[in-house]
């Protein structure tokens, strides 16, 4: 169980860093490899920020795999690791069991220490925190990324009526005994579903607005083998099934026989497994219209958004947002992604092209963009004024600090056991 202390780093910030009304000490549980360069731990090192900017201290209870957070002054708490795991996939796993079977005892012992003002739990870490905070009075925060019913019926051994029905009563014993419930863009109506009495607000994410060096945009664009005429179609995210990129990729060849100079780009290959699958569904592309890039720093990504013409969300299924349409938004580039409830939180008619789970309505509505320069300017324009004005640091440290004040022992009667 190792503790690692890491000291602030600089960043721009848009509001002045804060202090709480008096020190208070936060424990933040990430079941997690933390850190690394995905969904859920980009969005978890958002919410360490905001915290340390507002003033408050900050422990994360997080797994024994990861890189760690340089240049931040919290504590970093990792559990056990007898077994050995150097790698989890995303997802639910037998590996991610064994460490949360590790994690949660060490949850547990830090609460009952009585040294915390408020437990932050992310995903099923909420179980045993809306437990145990309740047992020793500690205020729970449930930040819900996905929801764990829909996540487990996936899985083929829990697809039965029995099995849903289960985990549906075990989601909402969760969301009754939490303080507060912050959900991902699109979860709020499924906790409010659940438990109507449930305070429930939804996340959104600060955005990243860098500023891109054109000339790192053309080492790329030459990097890639992608000719100056050639129009990049772009995705970015986890291999996933959910992600929707076999609808996208049965959609390429009807693209290319309107648009033959378009190159698909697809960004996050993570293993050869994933790879190989990609490849399979793929064998009908010209390989020099298809570019399978494995997964990269996120400080790198928005010199692949600047490639683009438009960036891609074909998402099938899944009430949360995918992280990226934050970003896709602050980068200034139309967007096409499916007309699903999670994309519809935060997308519409004048941000993106909403079309049906189907591979020749992806195809309809990419060709236009490539093909119609004044409807990607019009979009590409409305996404980076909504980008700008919502999704902002200043705006998300705001609400996390709204979020803290909201738990305050004095401004709620539900911590006590």
């Amino acid at each position: 169980m190792g503790k690692q202390s890491v000291a602030p780093e600089h960043r721009s910030h848009a509001t002045p860093v804060l202090e709480p009304p008096e020190k208070r000490r936060v424990l933040l549980v990430a079941p997690q490899p933390f850190y690394q360069d995905r969904g859920t731990p980009i969005c978890v090192r958002q919410v360490i920020d905001a915290l340390l900017q507002l003033g408050y201290e900050v422990d994360i209870l997080t797994y024994p795999v990861g890189g760690g957070l340089p240049g931040r002054n919290a504590r970093l708490i990792r559990s056990s690791n007898p077994f050995g795991i150097s790698h989890v996939p995303v997802g639910f796993s037998f590996r991610k069991l064994l460490l949360d079977a590790t994690l949660f005892p060490r949850l547990r012992g830090l609460l009952r220490s009585g040294q915390y003002d408020a437990v932050h739990a992310v995903e099923e870490a909420a179980f045993p925190a809306a437990y145990w905070g309740r047992k020793y009075g500690v205020p729970m925060i449930y930040d819900m990324h996905s929801s764990m019913a829909e996540q487990m019926s996936d899985l083929p051994l829990f697809r039965n009526g029995l099995a849903r029905s289960a985990f549906r009563r075990l989601e909402r014993w969760l969301v009754e005994r939490a303080t507060r419930v912050i959900s991902s863009a699109g979860l709020a109506m499924r906790v409010r579903e659940l438990a109507p009495q449930a305070r429930v607000k939804e996340w959104e994410f600060s955005a990243e607005f860098p500023v891109v060096d054109e000339q790192e945009v053309e080492r790329l664009r030459a990097e890639l083998q992608i000719e100056p005429n050639q129009k990049v179609v772009l995705y970015s995210g986890t291999f996933e099934r959910y992600q929707g990129l076999t609808l996208l990729l049965q959609a390429v060849p009807r693209v290319l026989a309107e648009v033959p100079d378009a190159v698909f780009v697809l960004v996050g290959v993570d293993g050869e497994h994933a790879a190989a699958r990609i490849e399979k569904i793929a064998h009908e592309i010209p390989g020099h219209r298809l570019r399978l890039i494995p997964r990269q720093p996120r400080e790198r990504i928005p010199t692949y958004f600047a490639l683009a013409e438009v960036l891609v969300s074909p998402r099938v299924y899944g009430g949360n947002l995918p992280l990226k349409v934050f970003d896709y938004l602050a980068a200034g580039r139309p967007i096409v992604a499916t007309d699903i409830a999670s994309h519809r939180s935060v997308l519409n008619e004048d941000r993106a092209i909403l079309v049906p789970a189907q591979s020749e309505a992806m195809a309809l509505a990419i060709t236009r963009v490539l093909q119609h320069p004044d409807v990607a300017r019009s979009m590409a324009l409305a996404g980076k004024e909504f980008a700008t004005r919502r999704l902002g640091w200043g705006r998300f440290v705001g609400s996390v600090a709204e979020l803290y004040q909201s738990i305050n022992p004095a401004n709620t009667d539900q911590t006590r056991p």
